[in-house]
């Protein structure tokens, strides 16, 4: 989980923006990266297939403050959609300390959300996590396009267990920081929990 490094008295996490293609992870990323102070964030990697791509970052949100004496540093990353992908998807769920699902709105992806959602399920199994004990958030993203479920209808299939849930336009940050920000309280709870 999460890996601590002494010398920079730094915490670092890792958050996992995960979700069928084309569903908005991406734009996500961009939005917060163009969004966090150049000072406080690394470089932005985006490994390109294809296809798809994955996108990375690190940055330290100096609002959180400090854990015991130490900044926590956060690592988003992001997926690749396609199924196709799957070994890269499993690679990047290593170590994750929490997970966005960012879900497509519109009627016509419901089953490519399922479909990750399970994904997302089965490959966090595979090493040992479960995703009800994670610190898990849900993104229902282009909540701005024609032909969307209604958030009634979303929950009922993507969030039975109740976590946060978030509606977004990822492009233009509807709903990003906030998506963001519960994600790393909830990171930020289980490190005390961890620690204390």
């Amino acid at each position: 989980m999460s890996f601590i490094n002494y010398l920079s008295r730094e915490i670092n996490c890792k958050i996992v923006y995960y979700g069928p293609g084309l569903c908005g992870k991406t734009a996500n990323l961009q939005y917060i990266y163009g969004k966090t102070n150049p000072g406080a964030r690394g470089k932005m990697i985006s490994l390109a297939t294809e296809t798809e791509r994955t996108l990375f970052f690190d940055f330290l949100p100096l609002a959180l403050g400090e854990i015991r004496g130490f900044k926590t540093r956060f690592h988003l990353y992001t997926v690749p959609g396609q199924v196709f992908y799957d070994a890269s998807r499993k690679l990047i769920l290593k170590g994750v300390d929490g997970v966005v699902f960012v879900a497509d709105s519109q009627m016509a992806r419901v089953e490519a959300n399922l479909e990750s959602l399970e994904n997302l399920r089965n490959n966090l199994a595979e090493q040992g996590y479960s995703l009800d004990s994670l610190p898990f958030v849900i993104q229902y993203n282009k909540r701005d396009m024609p032909g969307i479920l209604p958030i009634e209808e979303l929950r009922a299939e993507l969030n039975p267990t109740g976590v946060p849930d978030f509606e977004a336009v990822a492009p233009t940050g509807v709903g990003v920081f906030d998506t963001l920000k519960a994600v790393a309280k909830l990171v930020l709870t289980e490190l005390k929990k961890a620690g204390g």
